[in-house]
This record gives structure tokens, C-alpha cells and sequence, in this order.
């Protein structure tokens, strides 16, 4: 496992140990909190020699690379380096974790669908489309490559779902851009490690991309979503021009954020059926699964450092001289 001390990683070593499997997994500290019986390789996955050293002389039945560096990028010689590295007579699965996100600006993709330009503007999409074209060029590897769009479910460390309910709970209205009628699709971080494994098994996803998704909803319906897996709410959700928004200084990575972490994207409208038809793929309902995710928020009531503009004790004065515009529209009141 490169990269397993995070958000689908742990979640994909837990199912891997409940299934039988011995499992190593390859981060940069010196040591993870997994539990004993999941070994530590120290490397910095960056660092293509580092992995060399850390990997020479191991075999590996199967491989999943989880991780994307957002401080410093993964470029595609970086994600060959470890394929290389892993890449023994006896591997026989390289699950790469990519994006919707390596369809650039597409909006309706199937996986036949062109795959961002190597001069693509965005990095994150760029370095993802780079490398699954890297990985499935490469002689003799048994390269598999998933394209999750938004994930979700407990322990996600993006300030997400918390984000709404950090503001649901303060009695606060929330906003969308516009009239919140862009397309998300999101996936349980539960389903995706199931799928993850499913490749595992399924000796036709060699070689293959897969989108894996939910349905599509709209930007409104998901707040409206994530209200009701609270239970009784009473807020308003106001929609206020994207461009005014931009303008006044929003950020959909921070410390701005007007509609969570990094939601606010291009509409996504994956294809599923491949997943569906070769891998027996099927996403849980979204409403049990925020419904599971609130219960967990709940009681964990996890500390995110990007909120640094708002929650408890916290000034949200960004977000109250949006919604206090002249140009706002109310949408609903929950």
C-alpha cells in the first residue's frame, strides 16, 4: 500500500487484513498506527531512489498507490518510479487511485472519454492523466486505474461534509454558487476500497480505467442532502452569483471557502456501467451513507486546520458579507 495512514488507505488496509491478507504499507514516517500486524516502509514516495532502496529485493502479490502529494504535485515519473520499483514476476495487480479529475474539462465522461492534455492548466489534473497514460504504456504491468470523483464517508480529512455541518449546527445559512444547479457526484470511501479490491479478483480489469460514482446531484440538493441527514434543520441556503463570490476573494481550496474544500467544480456526469458490468460495482444510497457519516462526525467531532475562518468561537465574516449582498437569492429555508 503506498500511502495507507490516510482516508481511503485506512480504510483499504482495514478490509485488506479482514480478508486474510498480510499487508505492508509505504509512507514517510517512521511509524503508522495501523495496528502490529501492518508493516512500516519508510519512503518518501516522491523520491523515486528512496523507493528503490526501500523496495529492493521485496515482491508484492498486489499493489495499490493511493497517494497524491497537494504540496508538491506526483508527477508521472514519480508514480512509474514506484510502479517499477513494485513491479517483480510475481505482481499481478497495480491499483492506481486517480480522479475524474484526469478528464480535464470534460464534463460527461465515459472511460473512453480523452484523458487531460499533458499542458493542462490544472496540476492535480494534469499529473493524474499523465500518469495513468504512463502506467498503462509500461511493458508487462498490470496496471488497473480507478477515477473516483468526490469521496466521502468518516475520517474524510477535506473539509467537506463538516463543512455544512459545522454551519447547520451554528444555526447559519448557508450558500451556493449561483443557483446551485451544477453537477457533483461523490462515492462512499467504503465502496471505493470494495472496488478497489474487487480488481484484485477480477482478471479482466487489467489494463482498464473504471469510473466509479454515484448518481449525480446538483450543488442545492446536495446541501439539502446533508441537512437531512442531520434530522430536523432550520437554515436557509441562499444563491449568490459564482462571479461575485470569486470576486469578493472565495477560494475552493482556502482559507475563503464559500462552498467547502474543492467542491465547487466543473459538472461531473461519469458513465459507470464498466464498473457495474465487470465489476460488480454498485454505490450505496448516498442519504444512509451521510446519514452513517453524521453519526460518525457526531461523535468524533474532528478538528479541521482548514477551517481556520469559521466554527466554533470563530469569525465567519467572510461568508457574512456574501450573504448579506444585494444580489443573493433564497433558494430554500430547511
Amino acid at each position: 500500500m503506498i500511502g495507507g495512514t490516510l482516508f481511503i488507505g485506512r480504510v483499504l488496509v482495514a478490509k485488506l487484513r479482514a480478508a486474510g491478507h498480510n499487508v505492508a504499507v509505504l509512507h514517510r514516517k517512521p511509524e503508522h498506527d495501523l495496528g502490529a500486524d501492518v508493516e512500516s516502509i519508510q519512503a518518501d514516495r516522491n523520491d523515486g531512489n528512496a523507493v528503490q532502496a526501500a523496495l529492493s529485493g521485496r515482491k508484492f502479490d498486489a499493489v495499490f498507490d493511493n497517494v497524491f502529494d497537494w504540496t508538491r504535485g506526483t508527477t508521472a515519473d514519480q508514480v512509474v518510479a514506484c510502479a517499477r520499483a513494485c513491479n517483480t514476476g510475481r505482481l499481478q495487480r497495480y491499483v492506481f487511485m486517480s480522479s475524474v479529475a484526469a478528464y480535464g474539462d470534460c464534463a460527461d465522461a465515459p472511460e473512453t472519454a480523452p484523458l487531460a492534455a499533458d499542458t493542462h492548466p490544472d496540476l492535480y489534473a494534469r499529473h493524474k492523466a499523465m500518469s495513468e497514460r504512463a502506467l498503462f504504456g509500461l511493458s508487462g504491468l498490470p496496471a488497473v486505474t480507478l477515477r473516483p470523483p468526490f469521496i466521502y464517508g468518516p475520517g474524510n480529512p477535506y473539509y467537506r461534509e463538516a463543512y455544512f455541518w459545522d454551519r447547520f449546527a451554528a444555526g447559519r445559512a448557508v450558500m451556493v454558487p449561483n443557483q446551485g444547479e451544477r453537477m457533483m457526484q461523490f462515492i462512499h470511501v467504503e465502496d471505493l476500497a470494495d472496488c478497489a479490491m474487487r480488481c484484485l479478483d477480477v482478471d479482466a480489469a487489467v489494463g482498464e480505467a473504471f469510473n466509479v460514482a454515484g448518481v449525480p446531484i446538483s450543488q442545492l440538493d446536495l446541501v439539502r442532502a446533508l441537512a437531512a441527514a442531520l434530522g430536523k434543520v432550520h437554515a436557509e441556503i441562499y444563491g449568490i452569483p459564482r462571479d461575485e463570490i470569486l470576486r469578493a476573494g472565495g477560494q475552493v481550496m482556502g482559507p475563503n471557502f464559500y462552498f467547502a474544500e474543492y467542491l465547487d467544480l466543473p459538472p461531473i456526469a461519469q458513465h459507470i456501467s464498466k464498473a457495474q458490468r465487470l465489476l460488480g460495482f454498485e454505490a450505496r444510497p448516498f442519504s444512509d451513507g451521510l446519514a452513517a457519516n453524521y453519526r460518525w462526525w457526531q461523535a468524533a467531532r474532528p478538528v479541521f486546520p482548514q477551517a481556520s475562518d469559521a466554527g466554533a468561537g470563530k469569525s465567519f465574516a467572510f461568508e457574512d458579507g456574501l450573504l448579506s449582498c444585494d444580489s443573493r437569492v433564497r433558494l430554500a429555508a430547511l
